[in-house]
């Protein structure tokens, strides 16, 4: 049996916890796709009017949110730099199919039909919430109080089919008429609608409503507890899975160092916040 050289010994440990160090620090930029490793820029799909997630400042006019703060915390983590696009929210899911964008943080739901053409990573619970103009807290007590009625929600997103199926299994299965929903431009829209007293309830993200009563103290009340849950997410080509698991090992780095929980309590979204990140609604092995 050969003796071990001390000093060599000492400068092979040296080399190789050098190179696992460098491996570690450097491993999320190996992993990303060659072209955004190389140019060092993520182009990013937002659609800015749903705080708290995403918005424009009133006064400085720049992109805020808390899916800007976490985005930015991401590329920090993989070393790159957002490119952030705006975009009407119909045309998020069309700019990553044609690749004009590489992913979408957007406040997206990610739910089964979406996932034909996407994946999405899910790192925020959020809920479809009835909701009503506090004045009325008398007439609509409860859920259940909204069949026959109308409801208003953004047509863009999952909420419309939402709030069709809740009324299906629990106003028509019950014998009740059924739920008028009508689509609004937005979210904004519908809250609109709603003092006008065009319609009699509203449907939002149960993480989003919190924001909106905070904005007109007083205004809304929202009735019963979320009633359709499905995470949101970020979202990825499916033919673009590198990225999806660089972006995937940088959110999990921030749940384990404390800065999602960080980003999490400044908006104030600890009811919505994950404790690990799943992938299409499933846990990621």
């Amino acid at each position: 049996m050969n003796k071990l050289n001390p000093i060599r010994a000492v400068s092979s440990l040296m080399a190789l916890c050098l190179s696992t160090f460098l491996f570690a620090s450097g491993a999320h930029a190996q992993a990303l796709p060659d072209a955004i490793a190389k140019s060092k820029v993520i182009k990013v799909a937002v659609n800015s009017i749903y705080p708290p997630m995403e918005y424009k400042d009133p006064e400085s006019g720049d992109l805020v949110g808390f899916d800007i703060d976490l985005g930015n915390a991401i590329a920090k983590e993989l070393g790159v730099k957002l490119d952030w696009q705006e975009s009407a929210f119909e045309q998020l899911l069309p700019s990553l199919a044609t690749g004009r964008v590489d992913m979408i943080l957007s406040g997206m739901s990610d739910v089964p039909g979406r996932r034909d053409t996407a994946d999405f990573l899910d790192y925020l619970n959020s809920g479809a919430q009835f909701y009503i103009i506090a004045s009325r807290g008398n007439e609509i007590r409860q859920a259940a109080d909204l069949c026959g009625k109308s409801v208003g929600t953004s047509r863009s997103t999952s909420f419309p089919g939402d709030t069709a199926a809740w009324s299906a299994q629990n106003c028509e299965a019950a014998g009740k008429p059924a739920i008028t929903v009508s689509g609004t431009e937005d979210t904004s829209a519908a809250r609109m609608q709603l003092k006008q007293g065009r319609i009699m309830a509203g449907v939002q993200g149960s993480e989003t409503l919190p924001y909106a009563m905070k904005l007109e103290p007083n205004t809304y009340k929202p009735i019963g507890v979320p009633f359709a849950t499905s995470p949101e997410a970020i979202a990825f080509a499916k033919s673009n899975p590198k990225l999806r698991d660089a972006v995937l090992g940088a959110l999990n780095k921030l749940i384990a160092n404390g800065t999602y929980a960080a980003i999490v309590a400044k908006w104030n979204l600890q009811s919505s916040a994950v404790k690990q990140v799943t992938m299409n609604a499933a846990p990621v092995h």
